[in-house]
């Protein structure tokens, strides 16, 4: 289950359970409307109980990131799960979007970081 909000050209995402098509049918839109609109997005992804994506819901995440990544200046990880934190190390090396991860008790942080209110 997704659910996501905005403000200005940052998108704050909650990611729960597993992700699947029905969750990329409503965030791909979401995040191209605001790219067409601030050609540059922060985006702030937590990550609460969440089990990660079907097969699908990833094949279309890479496919969004890799075409988009120049329009992605920064994102925020937010968990709990060592794997979670494993997968943000693994996305630096494919971009150039500045990317960190917060554990879930540091959301302020991260929420002043995508921002731009707090330098790390």
């Amino acid at each position: 289950m997704i659910n996501m909000y905005s403000q200005d050209n940052v998108v704050y995402t909650l990611a729960q359970d597993k992700l699947d098509d029905k969750d990329y049918d409503k965030m791909l839109p979401y995040l191209k409307e605001k790219i067409k609109k601030y050609y540059k997005i922060n985006w702030y992804f937590e990550m609460a109980n969440f089990d990660g994506w079907t097969l699908s819901a990833l094949w279309r995440d890479a496919k969004f990131d890799l075409k988009n990544k120049n329009h992605i200046d920064k994102v925020a990880m937010v968990g709990s799960k060592s794997w979670e934190k494993w997968m943000t190390k693994m996305m630096k090396p494919l971009t150039d979007t500045e990317i960190k991860f917060f554990e879930l008790e540091e959301k302020d942080k991260a929420t002043k970081w995508i921002e731009g209110e707090l330098i790390i």
